[in-house]
């Protein structure tokens, strides 16, 4: 059994999230730079057996894509180059931000935690994860 590996792509870095073998639990990773983020991936697969990539798709309230994918698709489209066995999968990350950062609140972190954009970035991977398994349950 494969893991599912999630990520929220952002200009500067990316949020990370992984489930377990099982797929039961949604664990994030340490935030990476964008620019070492594919070389992260391809390491990644070469050492844990991954069976899907989630990426975050980016929408606007009504539903329409946001600027950023202007630089997702192309990471998207490499990634399946380079991947071709794993597949790639959007899914919708609206208001992932607003719900980490709610989170970071309910569970009492601290203003200077709440500031680091990693641990915002990181806790959004592990929602866009968290929702596709909820999505795709039994």
């Amino acid at each position: 059994m494969g893991r599912i590996l999630a990520i929220d792509y952002g200009r500067r870095r990316c949020g990370v999230a992984v489930t377990d073998t099982l797929k039961i639990s949604a664990n994030g990773l340490p935030t990476l730079p964008t620019p070492q983020l594919m070389d992260w991936i391809k390491q990644y697969v070469g050492k844990e057996p991954v069976e899907r990539i989630l990426m975050g798709e980016p929408k606007q309230t009504n539903g329409e894509p946001s600027e950023n994918m202007r630089y997702i698709t192309p990471f998207v489209n490499r990634l399946k180059k380079e991947l071709p066995s794993i597949p790639v999968e959007m899914v919708d990350e609206r208001f992932t931000s607003v719900i980490a950062h709610r989170e970071m609140l309910a569970a009492g972190f601290k203003k200077s935690d709440r500031q680091r954009k990693g641990l915002a970035d990181e806790m959004s991977a592990v929602i866009i994860l968290t929702t596709w398994l909820d999505s795709h349950s039994i």
